[in-house]
Formats: structure tokens, sequence, C-alpha cells
């Protein structure tokens, strides 16, 4: 049919409907973990001293799960990284606007509190992270685990 998405690779070999012609694996990378950055660096500045632990936070919660559960490698770590940094950006933004209020008032009276916006756009990348990441429920079931190495009794494929 034209126009419908193939399976994944390894549904296809898992349900017994792989076909060359049609199924392609799709990139490999390299095994290897993904290294933190130094978030110091990368968010350099006094103001940003609880965005950098925020987003080291995010890292050390999402990161490892990642990698067994999607197996993302160092190869693809920036994502990874743009992932803490947003999280991190709109919980920076949420407090901004718990401790400011959604309006503000400036020369020209009372306006939207520029945080509005800020957090409007951080949380409209997010959503798009986490479904590249596979971190929504919905967005984990198209999300195909690695395949691991060495003899797994508890393979139900076998």
């Amino acid at each position: 049919m034209p126009g419908r998405k193939p399976k994944p690779h390894i549904s296809a070999v898992r349900e017994g409907t792989y076909r060359a012609d049609r199924h392609t694996e799709g990139a490999r990378f390299a095994p290897a973990d993904p290294a933190e950055p130094d978030w110091g660096e990368l968010l350099p500045g006094d103001r940003s001293e609880d965005v950098r632990g925020k987003a080291a936070e995010v890292w050390h919660r999402t990161v490892p799960a990642l990698v067994v559960a999607a197996g993302l490698t160092d190869s693809q770590r920036e994502t990874a990284i743009e992932y803490c940094v947003t999280v991190a950006r709109l919980w920076q933004a949420e407090r901004e606007l718990s401790r400011h209020g959604l309006v503000v008032e400036t020369e020209r009276g009372n306006v939207k509190s520029p945080w509005v916006t800020i957090a409007h756009q951080y949380r409209s990348h997010f959503r798009a992270l986490v479904g590249e990441l596979g971190l929504s429920p919905a967005s984990a079931t198209r999300i195909t685990p690695p395949e691991t190495g060495g003899d797994d009794d508890g393979d139900i494929f076998d």
C-alpha cells in the first residue's frame, strides 16, 4: 500500500515477516555510553547554577535508562544533552512564573510576563525531544530496544 509506513526492522524479524526489499535495519552506532558534559562549561555564569544542577540531575535520572532501554550511545548524546538543558530551562521558567506571576508591571502597564513565552517555547521543544527519545508512554512503544549479546533464557522470541 502506498504511503504505509514499514514496520521497524526488529519487529519484522520477530514476526517472521522480514523481507530485505521492504525493511532496513537503520543506522547503527558504536555501543559507547554517553559521556556527561561539563555543565559548568555548557551553562556558564553565576545565574546558571540552579540550571546546571537541574540539568545534571535530569542526566543522571534519564540517560542511564535510555542507554539500557533504547541503546543510546555517545554518538547520540547531543540529543540527550538538549533534553536535559530543555528540562532545566523549563523548570527555571516555571520557577520565575511562580515567583513573579503571569502578568508583570512595566512602564507601559501590566503585560504578559516574558517567561510565559519562554516556557511555551521550551515546553514545545520538550515535547519534541520526549518523542524523539521515547520518554512518553506512547513514544516508548515505538522505540526498539537494543539487541543484547549472549544467551538470554528469558527471551520470548527464542
